[in-house]
């Protein structure tokens, strides 16, 4: 029975507000949903943290349910040193892409590879 109280005080402890961390506020908020299914909607926060997200149904395949979501938006923050990082992505039928200059990069194709593709395209074969 001890330890059960003994468990409960801790667990009480832990679940107490750690330092004076205030909340970070909503500085700017907007959304819009419409009937056709296409939304946006977009924040910024007082720490300089920005989301902005918009998206429409689109008709991705033959069949009249081949239908999905194409969104695509952006995100911004500071890291700690204060670098501002943003990526801007596109969530499609061809997948999620996600695109920024902190973000790595595949290398170069090598040159055999990029003159293989051009002579297969050139055969017709792509």
């Amino acid at each position: 029975m001890k330890f059960i109280i003994a468990l409960a005080f801790l667990a009480v402890a832990i679940a107490a507000p750690q330092g004076d961390k205030k909340p970070i506020e909503i500085i700017s908020s907007n959304s819009e949903m419409n009937a056709d299914g296409s939304y946006s909607f977009a924040f910024e926060s007082e720490d300089g943290t920005k989301v902005q997200e918009s998206g429409n149904q689109k008709q991705i395949g033959p069949k009249p349910e081949d239908i999905g979501t194409v969104s695509k938006g952006s995100y911004s923050f500071t890291t700690p040193d204060g670098v501002v990082l943003t990526v801007n992505w596109v969530a499609d039928e061809n997948g999620f892409q996600a695109t920024g200059d902190h973000l790595p990069t595949p290398p170069p194709m090598p040159e055999h590879v990029v003159k293989m593709l051009a002579d297969l395209k050139t055969a017709g074969v792509l």
